[in-house]
């Protein structure tokens, strides 16, 4: 019996009345993308197709995500909890998750985010404002090489932190090192997930 079925089989289905509840988080930088339900069918469906299924309770038929908008959830792995009665399904993103448009159904003032991608997201807002006020405008608006310089700087004086011994000044200047790392990759279009992602590929090879 391969790890898949066995997950389906010693799923707590009673419990639930034949559902479980899906809990759909990005597999590369940790946000809580939706909740959703599932049947065994569904799950099978999910395994099969590497493409996440969901049973809908309001319209009581099997469901793939993104059937209608094209913003599928590519599977990464499926996990029990401790109890069975619950699966925790960390997927890759094809588009916004959520039918408002946004990046997850938990959206909002109190985005249910890691504070990294909250970090990112105010970089690109920042990248409209004015770049006479707006540090982070004025660094995206000048050449590349500003860009490269300044992550270049901030790395060097990482390092000496490091080199030195001092801890509060190399705590303050990751930091540093990690904000600029930030604004190069949107520079080019790249978010940090992207950059774990690479990371996690050169696991699975590995």
């Amino acid at each position: 019996m391969s790890i898949d079925s066995e997950l389906l089989a010693t799923l707590d289905w009673d419990k639930g009345g034949g559902l479980v509840p899906v809990v759909v988080q990005h597999a590369h930088d940790g946000r809580v993308l939706m909740l959703g339900h599932a049947n065994h069918l569904a799950l099978e469906r999910t395994l099969a197709t590497r493409q996440l299924h969901l049973w809908s309770r309001s319209r009581q038929r099997l469901w793939r995500k993104g059937e209608s908008s094209g913003h599928v959830l590519a599977l990464v792995s499926l996990a029990a909890d401790c109890d069975r009665d619950t699966v925790l399904a960390q997927v890759l993103p094809h588009g916004p998750t959520c039918h408002r448009g946004t990046p997850t159904c938990f959206d909002g003032a109190a985005a249910a985010q890691p504070w990294l991608n909250q970090l990112e997201a105010l970089i690109a807002q920042r990248a409209g404002a004015d770049p006479a006020t707006s540090y982070v405008a004025r660094l995206l608006a000048a050449p590349v090489a500003r860009r490269a310089q300044k992550l270049g700087e901030e790395g060097v004086e990482t390092a000496l932190a490091a080199a030195t011994g001092d801890r509060d000044g190399l705590r303050s200047e990751a930091a540093d090192l990690v904000f600029h790392l930030l604004v190069l990759l949107r520079g080019a279009d790249l978010t940090l997930a992207d950059v774990v992602g690479e990371l996690a590929r050169r696991h699975a090879a590995a």
